[in-house]
C-alpha cells in the first residue's frame, strides 16, 4: 500500500508532517492493507491564518480492482483530521468489502 500526502498552500508539507500522516493512516488501514495499491491525504486549510476548526482531510483510498473510495473529516489539527477521515474509510471499504464478499 503506497501512501501519498498532498497538502494545500497553506500547509507546510514538511517530511515530519507525512511521517506522522502515514503512520496514522497506515495503522488505521492496517487491516485493509493488502486490499488496497494505494492511499492519498489531502490536507486543507479551509481558513488559513484564521484558524480554529479548519483543517480538512480527505483520505482517498483505490482498492485492487475497484473504483476509489473517498471519506473527510475536519478537526482543529492534522492528526486528529486525518485520523478520523482514515476511521470513516476504513469503515466504509469494510462494508463495501462484506457486500462483495455476500455476492459471492
Amino acid at each position: 500500500m503506497h501512501i501519498q500526502i498532498n497538502t494545500d498552500h497553506n500547509i507546510h508539507g514538511d517530511e515530519r508532517l507525512a511521517e506522522v500522516c502515514e503512520q496514522i493512516v497506515s495503522d488505521v488501514m492496517a487491516p485493509l492493507s493488502k486490499r488496497l495499491t494505494r492511499v492519498e491525504v489531502h490536507l486543507k486549510d479551509e481558513r488559513g491564518p484564521k484558524g480554529g476548526e479548519d483543517i480538512r482531510a480527505t483520505v482517498e483510498a483505490r482498492p485492487e480492482g475497484l473504483r476509489p473510495y473517498a471519506a473527510h473529516a475536519d478537526a482543529s489539527d492534522i492528526p486528529h483530521a486525518v485520523k478520523a477521515a482514515a476511521k470513516k474509510l476504513r469503515h466504509r471499504l469494510e462494508d463495501e468489502f462484506s457486500k462483495l464478499a455476500d455476492h459471492h
